[in-house]
Formats: structure tokens, C-alpha cells, sequence
């Protein structure tokens, strides 16, 4: 948006003006802690002091008469006082504080001048019982004499500069032989480009100029001023000497007093300029989703690394055929495979543990390996994509405000990593149905070669002892028992050597299964960690920009 300049007859809407200051409170509130705080300075100071004029006198307007040494600032004021307020000297500075008169009884304006920080002793009434109505117009003018802006004192300085950010309305006070200094023009004019609405330049001590040299000097006044960009500011020609070419100036007060409006035209003017500061800092739309699904992977894929997840799916495949060979596998043998550690149980990720005292599960940490040098500087680079592609269409000074965020929880990662490795359930805690039948077929087919031993034992042992065989069946030539034990043996072997292939199937499915779960797992912590802290800024982002349309408002 263009500054706009805030003509005399513009009416500023007192809740209008409301709205668009809460809107720039509401903007410092959700991007304070994002951006750095010297950029916002200026909209603070704005907020702080807004808030203290509105709920001051609005029926008051302070008016500043600004100059530098020598413009003759002070005998205007007192010639528009028509009293010896302020003093007039030749050394210089004069005075290093403000005076103030007040047009109408004091007691109204004392919390506004306390406001505005003119010292009681340099407060003074114009009007009186003599005065009747003629100063009446006028009623509700507080008006003040500043510092010279060019005083030889620093401090003089800077009291004008504070002074002048906070009074209503500002009256340039130049002489013929310096209205064209470049520390008013360079310093200050140019400064209040688009405070045209609360400016007046009065052309001081005309009375030593000829009516043509008068305009002559008032038209340069008017081109270098245009050049400041106060284009139809009114320049007015005064002398505190002579009374009548008081009159423009009186009259113009006079408005400026009538009106009522002069600071709520300020404010409007400080939130324009505020408002096109802060409009750098802010760009297109950005959706909190601006992380993109290619950069969430990434992520996701070098927090897997990190995690370990390859290695626990590998052993989740490991186990499997571990746990199928000890609940499938011959009888005599199952009892020293399980003398075999578990290769899940070695990593601490059988089964979160159940305590007496506690309902909830004790998540145990895992003796998964801690991430390498390579895998954590993986971790890093990605952590920087997802605040770089957050970023990407942002103005560059929310990146910083990004990467801090994306980072935040980064001595968070490893535990909160391990936690959700250990707390993912790996699906073999339910062992498949089919190898409780085998296992009890495998107990059968043992039962049959027992049975079959049994009884050729006890035949050799008869003939041992000389007792008469017992004559038992036979398949063909072969007996019967030798036919049991073969066949119990054969059994389990030939059984165990067709389901080799199907376990190793089922190790791969459960590879598969826990590798989509861990990184599944992996991802929440790659969200709750790194994307959402992002996505936290992005949306203050989005807040401030709303936020900002509205003090922008026209």
C-alpha cells in the first residue's frame, strides 16, 4: 500500500481507528516472539501510546510549535498567546523544557500534559474573566513552545524528538534565511511525509520581506517541501510583530480545535507509516501445511536411520523365525532353541513392562545403537529442509524465526525416538494359530516314533531275557514299530523341512509389518518434534498477515 497523506477535511472514524490499533496490538502478540524486537519497536511504542492518548482528553489538542534557533518559535507563541509566556533571548539555547498554554480551565488538561510531561511550572491559562468570548474559538488548544531541534544541547535534541511523537498537530516554524536547512528538511520534514493531515509550516518573520519576496520565498518553501513529500501542506506567512499576519495561523488553529480531529488524524497517519514498516516483513499467504509431504519423508526417512529402524526391522525378521522354529520345530530341540536369546529381547523391545504400583505400561529404553556420526548429521540437514522449504515463501526475516523453531526440540529427538521405537507394538506378540497346530502335529509325530521305539525296545529286550518275542503287525515286510519310529521321525523332519520356506515368508511379512509401524511411529516424533513447532510459526504467520491487512486498512 502507498502511504496515504490525511487531508484537513478526511473525518477518521474514532472506531475504525480502534480497530485497526488492536489489530496491530493483536499482530505484536502472535509475532513477538518470531521476529526480531528491534523491527517491532516502533509499532510498540505506537500501542503504548495510542492507548495512553484515547483514553485521555479527546476534546483537548496539543499543537507543537517545532523550529529551530533563531525561526523566532517563542515570540510567536507568545504573540499568539498575546501574553509573555515563553522566553525570547538572543543566547541560545533559551530553554531546554516545553511550555504549554491552555486554552480554557487548566484541571482538564493537567493529566494530558502530565501525559505529554510538560512540567507544572511551565503550564500556563490563557483565558481569563477579562477575556469574555474572544478567546473562546481557541477553547480546548494546548499549545506548546519545544526546544529548538538544533540546539547545541543533545538533550534539547532529544526532548524535540520525543515531544514531537506524541503531540496531535505540528506547526514548522522557519525564517526566510533558513527554510531551507537540510537537518529540518533531511531530519524531520521528510520524516512526517505522510502526516500532511497534522502539519502546518508557517514562513516566520515575513515582515522583513516585501509581499513579492514574500511569495517568492513561500513557493521555494512549498518545492522543497513537495520534495519531502508534504505535498498541500498549508505555508502560512506570520510575523509575531504585527498582529495581523497572525491571522492565517489563528484561523487554521482555530479549525484544527473545532474539529477534534487532529489526534485521531495523527494516530491514523503513525499507523500508516507503522503499517508499511511492517508490511516488509510480511509476503504471500503461507498455509501451516507448507511442509510438503516429499520433505516429511525425508525427514521421516533420516530419523528411521537415526533410530534405528532397519536394525529392529531385521530383528523383528530374526525373531520370528526364532519363535516359529521354537513353537514349530521337533520337540527334543525346542528346549535349546529357547535357550537362544530372543534377538527383540536383546534390543529391550519384547513388551513394555507392567508394574504393581502403576497402571500405566513402563516404557523401558532400548539397547538399540546409538546413531552415528553420518546419521546425525542426516537428522540435521533434514531438520534444515523442512525450516528451509517452510520458509521458502516467506520474507527472509521469519527465516531465523523458522530454523529456531524446527530445532527447538532437537536435544528432545534421540529419547523421544528410542520411547516410540520400545512402545511400537511389532506384531509378534500373538504367535499365528497355525504353529500351535504344528507344534502339537510335531508332539504327535514324536509320539509315534516314541511309541515305535517302545516297542522294539521291549521285543529286543524279551529275546534278551529269553522270553518269546511279541509277534507284532507288519506293513508289508516291514513290523510295525520300525514303521512308527520312521515314520514319527520322517514325519517331523519332512514337516519341518516344508515349513522352513513358509517361516522365512512370514519373517519377511513381519519385517514389512514392523518396518511400516516403526517408521509409521518415527514420523508422529518427526511431527511432534520438528514439523509442529514449524507449522506453530507458520500459523502465527498467517495470524500476523490477517492482523496486518487490518491496520492496512484504507
Amino acid at each position: 500500500m502507498n502511504l496515504v497523506q490525511k487531508t484537513r477535511d478526511e473525518s477518521v472514524d474514532a472506531e475504525s481507528l480502534a480497530r485497526r490499533l488492536e489489530a496491530l496490538a493483536r499482530f505484536l502478540r502472535v509475532a513477538d516472539p518470531y521476529l526480531p524486537d528491534g523491527e517491532l519497536v516502533a509499532a510498540h511504542t505506537l500501542v503504548e501510546r495510542a492507548s495512553g492518548r484515547l483514553t485521555l482528553s479527546l476534546e483537548h489538542t496539543v499543537v507543537a510549535l517545532a523550529g529551530s534557533t533563531g525561526s523566532g518559535k517563542s515570540s510567536l507563541f507568545n504573540a499568539l498567546a498575546r501574553f509573555r509566556l515563553s522566553p525570547v533571548g538572543v543566547r541560545r539555547p533559551t530553554t531546554g523544557t516545553a511550555h504549554a498554554v491552555v486554552w480554557g480551565p487548566l484541571d482538564p488538561a493537567n493529566r494530558l500534559l502530565d501525559w505529554v510531561g510538560v512540567l507544572p511550572r511551565q503550564r500556563f491559562v490563557r483565558e481569563s474573566a477579562l477575556d469574555g468570548d474572544d478567546e473562546a474559538t481557541l477553547r480546548g488548544l494546548i499549545l506548546l513552545d519545544l526546544p529548538d531541534f538544533d540546539s547545541i544541547e543533545r538533550a534539547h535534541q532529544l526532548e524535540v524528538d520525543r515531544l514531537l511523537g506524541l503531540v496531535d498537530q505540528i506547526v514548522w516554524v522557519v525564517d526566510p534565511q533558513k527554510y531551507g536547512d537540510r537537518v529540518l528538511h533531511r531530519a524531520y520534514l521528510s520524516q512526517f511525509s505522510t502526516h500532511a493531515g497534522v502539519t502546518i509550516v508557517v514562513l516566520n518573520q515575513a515582515d522583513r520581506l516585501t509581499p513579492g519576496d514574500t511569495e517568492v520565498v513561500r513557493n521555494d518553501l512549498i518545492r522543497l517541501l513537495e520534495e519531502d513529500g508534504l505535498t498541500d501542506v498549508p505555508v502560512i506567512a506570520t510575523s509575531a510583530k504585527q498582529p495581523g499576519m497572525l491571522s492565517d495561523l489563528r484561523s487554521a488553529l482555530e479549525s484544527t480545535v473545532a474539529g477534534r480531529q487532529a489526534s485521531l488524524r495523527r494516530l491514523a497517519a503513525d499507523l500508516d507509516v507503522v503499517g508499511d514498516e511492517l508490511g516488509a516483513m510480511m509476503g504471500p499467504p503461507a498455509a501451516e501445511d507448507e511442509v510438503d509431504r516429499a520433505t516429511v519423508r525425508q525427514l521421516c526417512d533420516a530419523l528411521a536411520e537415526s533410530a534405528g529402524v532397519p536394525g529392529v526391522a531385521d530383528s523383528t525378521a530374526a525373531a520370528y523365525r526364532h519363535r516359529a522354529a521354537a513353537a514349530t520345530g521337533w520337540p527334543l530341540v525346542r528346549g535349546l532353541r529357547r535357550l537362544r536369546p530372543d534377538p527383540l529381547r536383546k534390543l529391550h523391545l519384547s513388551e513394555p513392562v507392567k508394574t504393581d504400583s502403576v497402571s500405566t505400561d513402563v516404557v523401558p529404553r532400548t539397547s538399540v545403537p546409538e546413531a552415528d556420526a553420518a546419521q546425525k548429521s542426516a537428522v540435521g540437514l533434514t531438520v534444515r529442509a523442512v525450516a528451509a522449504r517452510a520458509a521458502a515463501p516467506l520474507p527472509e526475516v521469519w527465516s531465523p524465526a523458522l530454523n529456531s523453531a524446527a530445532r527447538s526440540k532437537a536435544a528432545d529427538l534421540p529419547d523421544a525416538l528410542d520411547r516410540a521405537v520400545a512402545r511400537t507394538d511389532l506384531g509378534l506378540e500373538r504367535p499365528p494359530v497355525w504353529w500351535r497346530v504344528v507344534g502339537v502335529l510335531q508332539w504327535v509325530l514324536l509320539a509315534t516314533a516314541a511309541a515305535g521305539l517302545g516297542w522294539l525296545i521291549l521285543g529286543y529286550a524279551l529275546t534278551a531275557l529269553g522270553l518269546p518275542p511279541i509277534d507284532g503287525p507288519t506293513v508289508g515286510v516291514v513290523p510295525l514299530p520300525t514303521l512308527l519310529l520312521l515314520a514319527g521321525l520322517g514325519g517331523g523332519l519332512l514337516l519341518w523341512l516344508l515349513l522352513r520356506p513358509i517361516i522365512e515368508a512370514g519373517a519377511r511379512r513381519a519385517r514389512r509389518r514392523a518396518e511400516l509401524r516403526l517408521r509409521a511411529a518415527v514420523t508422529e516424533v518427526g511431527r511432534a518434534h520438528v514439523v509442529a513447532p514449524v507449522r506453530e510459526v507458520l500459523n502465527a504467520y498467517a495470524q500476523a498477515r490477517e492482523a496486518l491487512s487490518i491496520v492496512r486498512a484504507e
